[in-house]
């Protein structure tokens, strides 16, 4: 399971059949850079990408001094995701709106986080950061692949993953367990968040791999905000994860 705001564009599905038709049209397609052409490039893709963090970024200077905005930006950033997740054709408003919510959501949640356990957003935050670098160095140099075994026990790891945590919230709604974190606390929660880790660095694998193969393809430009916000859903999610382990290593005040 590749993540789902790009699994489930058809423009970065791959599609191996190709008609005489179509390799005809690559045999006469002019000797242009895919910029020229408007085709999607990585260099591109990049820059989208910073533009919807730099914006990310922004908002969350809002969320950290005012953090019940968090709420809003939770629920608008949900919708909005939901709604980018499935659009077939990127809107680039949408996109920008998604990350200017999620910025209150974590700015709000970091501020929070902060408050108990004093510097640990920016540790949080450079943990993501060298997290996303190395699995971007690996990528690009080709030491590490996605490949149809891994996605698979990744799929099942997920599935669990999501399962727990919604018997987590229940506990802890129903006042079963009472630890901050609920079931996910003490050394179980930090095996637990190790491997979680893991499995958001290999959706970021994923991530890029689906934006390699729309590049190859020369898929349209504006499919670069669709792979820039797959990113960001990734990333956000790494980052809390970060945010949720630390805090356990670091126990209560």
């Amino acid at each position: 399971m590749a993540n789902p705001a790009l699994s489930n564009n058809p423009a970065f599905r791959n599609n191996s059949t190709v008609s005489a038709q179509q390799l005809e049209e690559l045999y006469e397609r002019p000797s242009a850079s895919p910029a020229d052409t408007g085709r999607m490039t990585y260099e591109d893709t990049a820059v989208k990408t910073v533009v919807l963090f730099a914006v990310l970024v922004a908002t969350s200077a809002v969320g950290w001094f005012i953090p019940a905005l968090a709420i809003v930006g939770a629920i608008v950033g949900f919708v909005l995701a939901m709604v980018n997740t499935f659009k077939r054709e990127p809107s680039v408003p949408l996109i920008v709106l998604y990350a200017a919510a999620q910025g209150l959501f974590v700015g709000g949640i970091s501020s929070f986080f902060n408050e108990r356990w004093n510097g640990i957003p920016l540790q949080a935050a450079l943990a993501t950061f060298v997290t996303v670098g190395v699995t971007l160095a690996l990528f690009a140099s080709g030491k590490i692949r996605a490949s149809a075994r891994a996605t698979k026990i990744f799929l099942i790891a997920m599935v669990a993953y999501l399962v727990f945590q919604l018997l987590n919230v229940v506990l802890q709604l129903t006042g079963v367990v009472t630890n901050t974190f609920g079931l996910q606390s003490g050394w179980i929660g930090v095996l637990i968040g190790v491997a979680v880790v893991i499995m958001a660095a290999y959706s970021l694998v994923l991530d890029f791999d689906q934006i390699q193969q729309g590049v190859r393809r020369g898929i349209p430009a504006k499919y670069g905000w669709t792979g820039a916000f797959g990113i960001m859903v990734t990333v956000i999610w790494l980052y809390f994860e970060f945010l949720r382990l630390i805090a356990i290593l670091r126990g209560s005040n």
